[in-house]
């Protein structure tokens, strides 16, 4: 079972945003500066904003209460998806509201033979754990991003990239999980590398993130979320 880590780069900002890194605590943030400061978190975790931004802002400020309350939940949601997959790394992160949700990356090593987008045996099986874990969980949206490392050019790599990320969407879908929950698919080549080799295996992934849907928001928002 993998153990679950904490993404904390760039939530203490300004000094008006509370950070805890202590596992479970499921308040890394949700002040009253809500949406607006989310955008800013969202573009600070990484080096691009259209790869980082996950979910759409929601247009409306998220009280700490409500933000820590979706904490909670997403602790829970981080756990049980640790304890369904065995080779994926699953990990906290912030969405563009600056909430918290859940990453999970699978390395290309897992998922595709070298500089192809076809599923592994192994693969499906992973994914197909994972499935349920999206369907026990429908109250999360879900964006899934591909990527590859920087052994070829844009041209090689970000139709590569987007065909994995359509693979792992597709498969997803034939095992039951709603189309209408998998918001987004996007193939960024070599993009936000995890590593800086021209040649690696961590780079080329596909990145699932499970995070707060409007209805969950809704549910905070009235104290009765679980």
């Amino acid at each position: 079972m993998n153990k679950i880590k904490l993404a904390t780069a760039g939530l203490c900002v300004l000094a008006i945003v509370s950070c805890q890194t202590k596992q479970g605590t499921g308040s890394l943030i949700g002040t009253g500066a809500g949406a607006v400061i989310g955008g800013l978190v969202g573009n600070l975790i990484g080096k691009d904003s259209k790869s980082t931004a996950i979910g759409a802002a929601i247009g409306a400020a998220v009280g700490a209460g409500s933000g820590a309350m979706i904490g909670k939940h997403m602790d829970k949601v981080a756990a049980e998806t640790a304890a369904k997959l065995d080779k994926a790394n699953v990990e906290k992160s912030t969405d563009a509201n600056g909430l918290e949700c859940v990453k999970v990356t699978f390395d290309s090593g897992i998922l595709f033979p070298i500089n192809k987008y076809t599923l592994t045996s192994s693969s499906k099986k992973e994914l197909a754990n994972f499935a349920v874990v999206m369907k026990n969980n429908s109250d999360c949206d879900v964006a899934i991003k591909g990527y590859t490392d920087a052994s070829g050019n844009d041209n090689i790599n970000i139709p590569l990239s987007q065909n994995r990320a359509n693979a792992v969407a597709s498969y997803l879908r034939t095992n039951g999980v709603p189309a209408s929950q998998i918001r987004s698919v996007e193939g960024l080549g070599s993009a936000d590398p995890i590593e800086n080799k021209t040649v690696s295996q961590k780079n080329r992934r596909v990145e699932v993130y499970l995070y707060a849907s409007a209805e969950m928001v809704k549910k905070a928002n009235e104290g009765t979320l679980q």
